[in-house]
């Protein structure tokens, strides 16, 4: 198991959409570690394979220590409710910076894990949110995107100074 570096925003490797999982080995397992143990360093709640500059649709979640990790490979969202939640999300690539994202508030997944197996679950509140940020990254979707022109540019100019 190993930390690996973080891509840092602007990368475009941030901004490129992973492609699915075929092979389910050893490989697989050591890159979900790598992801673990990258993430819990950053820190952070979730990490992406694109994050670390793997272009493969897997990422871990670990809302809390006590509930554990999961690995969700080749994830695609089944359906989304009309109810929205706003919550504040950031990102491992961009420390530090965070601000209110709007999306669906439920969602149905579905996701192999690191052996092949299909699995489809509900998630709402914060996991619905985690999960949609997750997949927006493997889809090449950078969280900033989310936001107004304004606020987005607000926040690259608060980066850009910090980390110029």
């Amino acid at each position: 198991m190993t930390v690996r570096t973080i891509l840092r925003f602007p990368d475009t490797g941030l901004r490129t959409r992973c492609e699915p999982v075929e092979i389910f080995d050893e490989s697989l397992r050591v890159l979900s570690n790598d992801l673990l143990d990258t993430m819990r360093a950053a820190p952070g709640v979730g990490i992406t394979a694109a994050h670390i500059g793997v272009c493969k649709r897997v990422f871990v979640l670990e809302l809390s220590r006590e509930d554990g990790a999961r690995v969700y490979v080749n994830p695609q969202i089944l359906s989304a409710s009309q109810e929205t939640i706003r919550h504040a999300e950031g990102s491992v690539s961009m420390p530090g910076m965070v601000d209110e994202v709007t999306r669906p508030n439920s969602i149905r997944v579905r996701y192999q894990d690191i052996e092949g197996v299909w699995h489809e679950d509900a998630a709402a509140g914060f996991l619905a949110v985690c999960i949609q940020h997750e997949i927006d990254q493997l889809d090449g979707i950078f969280w900033l995107q989310r936001l107004s022109k304004l606020k987005r540019d607000r926040l690259v100019k608060k980066w850009e100074k910090a980390n110029g």
